[in-house]
């Protein structure tokens, strides 16, 4: 990934890809990339200690009640994280509040966070988002509260995981049954 531009968040320069240039705060995907167009091998470094970057998950011990897979006639790209109304809900990493906004037609209320290390995370059916699109927030910080708005039959978080607005299987990142990350980094291959 070649780093190009620099913004300025929280009076502090951060390097970004020329594609994370664009701050589109209505969009999920607005960065038109196809992942089956990745020729190159990409890691990313998920928690970085020298820059004080870590990881924590959006949630407390909960088991994961859906996962990313084909279901009624369309792809679920997410997991569906069990949890009451009200719950805290937690940034996974550090990053900026890209979307805070509301979507009748399926993730209802929703935060979508913008990290340093390239990847973006939405949170989904929260009864309420906690922050404004623009702030910074630490790995950890509560951000919404869980609830059961939108397209949901009952309380729960449905948490994704994206690159480039592509969507990733969040299995493959974090090991939801022991709550941690499976590595340190993540490599991203052709599709």
């Amino acid at each position: 990934m070649e780093m190009s531009d620099e913004v300025l968040i929280d009076s502090s320069w951060v390097k970004v890809a020329g594609y994370y240039s664009i701050w589109d705060t209505h969009n999920i995907n607005p960065y038109r990339v196809d992942g089956r167009r990745i020729r190159d091998t990409l890691t990313l470094k998920l928690v970085d200690p020298a820059r004080q970057h870590f990881s924590k998950m959006p949630l407390t011990k909960t088991p994961v009640t859906s996962g990313f897979t084909f279901r009624w006639g369309r792809w679920h790209f997410g997991v569906d994280l069990d949890l009451n109304t009200g719950d805290s809900v937690r940034a996974a990493f550090d990053g900026v509040i890209r979307i805070s906004k509301w979507d009748g037609g399926g993730y209802g209320n929703y935060l979508l966070v913008r990290h340093f290390n390239g990847i973006e995370t939405l949170y989904g059916h929260l009864s309420k988002s906690l922050l404004p699109v623009g702030t910074f927030v630490k790995a950890g910080q509560v951000i919404g509260l869980g609830g059961s708005t939108g397209r949901s039959t009952g309380s729960h978080l449905h948490f994704e995981v994206r690159y480039e607005g592509n969507p990733i299987n969040p299995t493959l990142m974090y090991n939801f049954p022991g709550y941690q990350l499976r590595n340190d980094n993540f490599t991203i291959t052709s599709a």
